[in-house]
């Protein structure tokens, strides 16, 4: 018996129609189902990626901030795996996305970049396969 694969993560954000237009439309993630909860005051979007992985974005009534960035004990950042981490950087800075400097993993010699999600939820994109670095 083992582990298969990560099926989905889950975001609670402060402002629902902010992040559900962040996920959707700049990052271009499918709505799986969305629904409202009365008795919490709550929103559960279910997005896909490709892959048939999700990501849950939840809305709650006030809910706490992040308490460090990055670096607190916990989930540190989400990473996305793309082919062309310096086009999708072009793409989230024509959208208004603050994107970090494209960085070159030491290891792997493939590009990352990070930039965060209107809650200041650390994300990476990731470069699928080494290329060369500009």
């Amino acid at each position: 018996m083992k582990l298969k694969r990560i099926h989905h993560a889950a975001i609670i954000c402060s402002n629902y129609s902010l992040s559900k237009r962040f996920y959707t439309e700049i990052l271009g993630l499918s709505v799986v189902g969305e629904h409202y909860r009365a008795v919490r005051d709550s929103y559960k979007l279910d997005l896909a990626l490709p892959d048939g992985s999700q990501l849950e974005l939840f809305s709650f009534p006030n809910p706490p901030k992040r308490l460090s960035h990055p670096e607190a004990s916990g989930l540190r950042h989400l990473a996305f795996e793309v082919d062309d981490v310096g086009a999708w950087k072009t793409k989230l800075e024509s959208l208004g996305v603050a994107v970090e400097a494209v960085r070159l993993d030491e290891v792997t010699k493939r590009k990352f970049v990070f930039f965060a999600d209107p809650d200041g939820l650390p994300l990476e994109l990731y470069e699928s396969s080494a290329t060369m670095f500009i």
